[in-house]
């Protein structure tokens, strides 16, 4: 099991053998890298310096959607790719792939009309794949005030809507761990890669630290792979390999309102005053706006969310919801991540191109930045195919193509999308034996997926729903901390932080339990996380 009693069971492993392939980097791309290659034949080892999504994986839009923005920059080939890469994760994983109908209103004097609007769309719908059913539909003014009554009436002409997929990015994130660990690989989170291993010139592994236990070991392997994201030129740096190309770090803004203050009936996608567009989008008992683009220099691992960046969204809500009156008061949470782009000059934040790219240094340290979040699987076998084909040109290996267009993620072992609903009815007796409201349920599924079944079996022998899912994350999540827990593996701190406020202590005990800590593991881990929940109210 991927459960955090094994770290050191999984660290001794890690020392024992030469591997394939080490992926440094627990985020959506290494992940990704990882089950590709170990769904291959590759013995593959992941480490990741901090929790597993938690820089740029677990700080998107949580949107797995084909780009409609990328028209305007004639990214046919990506708005394609990441369309039908979309499909691909809604079969494989379709807990965590909920299609969401999204609105794009249309205003007078505003960058679109009902025309344009109308054909980009469509070409949209077109070049991503979308299903006949779930193509998009134009709306007249009425019909658009039907769907969304807080609009801004003054100014409106009506609005297209279409169909995008909502996520949860750090759980896509984990669901790909646990089913790299099914099939062989060793991942572990909080152990940075301090410096390279040499052969011949060549990489031939990494030094360690793990944070956890503090000690330092090695990691051999024949192939190195950086999916370090918004850190990957740090890692070049440390290989001596920092030239040519470069990232160019943008950030990107969220902030979230209790759903009663912004009582969102649908999801928006809307322009605003300097023609950028923003999200916005009900999510349970929250709503979040979002999201910026701008240059960013400052600290990678705690980047932060500025004063100008709420404001900035604030206003952006406010023109076109003019009945809201929202202020920074009516802010509940935040998060801010940072996009791994590559520089271009001349270019500013938005133009750049979300395309990835591969560096390969003298030493043959594989660099892969850029990308998307929906394209994560293509960037993988890109990467991947780099792999085998140097592994079978030195080993005389053979190593099978790509196949994980149809490795069903953990917890997403339904016959159909739409066989959730009937796995949700078959849950309502364990459910009701456990206090577990339908809806309650239904939250868990789109979370866990077919693995709910162990937490409510769980949830007999404990004190609660929240309890059992500890005891899940801890065992079969390798949950290590607090944060952890109520920020990557569940979203509580983004959207329902009042809920949590007065129970994250209690939390914390039962977690600590749960991990055999001592009390000063556990206040510190207590501790680590209230820093984390003042910061997502902390504008500087």
């Amino acid at each position: 099991m991927f459960s955090a009693l094994n770290r050191n069971n999984f660290i001794d492993r890690l020392q024992e053998k030469e591997f394939d392939l080490l992926v440094i980097g627990g985020g959506i791309t290494g992940t990704g890298i990882a089950l590709d290659a170990a769904s291959r034949g590759m013995s593959v080892a992941l480490v990741e310096k901090q929790d597993f999504a938690s820089g740029t994986s677990s700080r998107s839009t949580k949107l797995i959607h084909g780009g409609l923005r990328y028209l305007k920059q004639f990214e046919f080939a990506l708005v394609a790719e990441v369309g039908q890469e979309r499909e691909i994760v809604y079969r494989n994983a379709p807990h965590l792939a909920i299609p969401e109908k999204m609105m794009l209103p249309i205003t007078e004097g505003g960058s679109l009309n009902m025309f344009s609007s109308s054909i980009g769309i469509y070409v949209y719908d077109v070049l991503a794949g979308v299903k006949r059913a779930e193509r998009r539909r134009m709306l007249s003014k009425t019909e658009t005030l039907a769907h969304e009554p807080l609009l801004k009436k003054e100014k409106l002409k009506g609005a297209a809507l279409y169909t995008e997929y909502r996520t949860d990015d750090a759980r896509l994130v984990i669901e790909l761990l646990k089913t790299s660990v099914e099939k062989g690989a060793i991942c572990l989170n909080y152990v940075s890669a301090e410096e390279f291993i040499y052969e011949n010139g060549k990489v031939a592994g990494a030094k360690v630290y793990d944070v956890i236990s503090e000690k330092s070991f090695e990691i051999k392997a024949k192939k190195v792979v950086n999916a370090c994201g918004p850190w990957v030129d740090k890692l070049r740096e440390k290989d001596n390999s920092l030239k040519g190309k470069r990232l160019h770090l943008t950030k990107g803004v969220h902030i979230v309102f209790e759903h009663k203050r912004f009582p969102l009936s649908q999801s928006l996608y809307f322009d605003v005053s300097d023609g950028r567009m923003i999200f916005a989008i009900p999510r349970g008992n929250a709503t979040y706006v979002g999201t910026t683009d701008t240059n960013y220099k400052g600290e990678l691992e705690r980047p932060s969310v500025t004063k100008e960046d709420a404001e900035y969204l604030l206003s952006a809500v406010n023109a076109m919801f003019d009945e809201l009156n929202l202020n920074q008061n009516d802010i509940v949470s935040s998060w801010c991540g940072l996009r791994p782009l590559i520089h271009e000059d001349g270019k500013s934040p938005s133009e750049l191109s979300r395309k990835d790219e591969v560096f390969i240094s003298e030493s043959n340290v594989i660099s892969i930045a850029g990308g998307k979040l929906t394209g994560y699987r293509k960037m993988a076998e890109k990467t991947v195919n780099l792999v085998a084909k140097q592994l079978s040109a030195e080993t005389g290996k053979y190593f099978s193509s790509c196949n994980t267009d149809r490795i069903l993620l953990s917890g997403g072992n339904f016959n159909s999308p739409k066989a959730i609903a009937g796995f949700i009815r078959s849950l309502n007796h364990i459910a009701q034996t456990v206090n577990c409201s339908e809806e309650e349920t239904q939250k868990l599924v789109y979370k866990y997926g077919t693995n709910t079944s162990l937490i409510l079996e769980k949830a007999k022998e404990v004190s609660s729903i929240e309890e059992a899912e500890i005891w899940y994350s801890v065992n079969y999540e390798m949950t290590t901390s607090l944060s952890d827990f109520l920020i990557r593996r569940t979203g509580k701190l983004y959207f329902e932080r009042p809920e949590i406020m007065g129970n994250y202590s209690k939390l914390s005990k039962q977690l600590s339990e749960f991990l055999n800590q001592d009390e000063a593991a556990q206040l510190k881990s207590l501790k680590e996380f209230e820093k984390e929940f003042q910061s997502v109210l902390e504008f500087l």
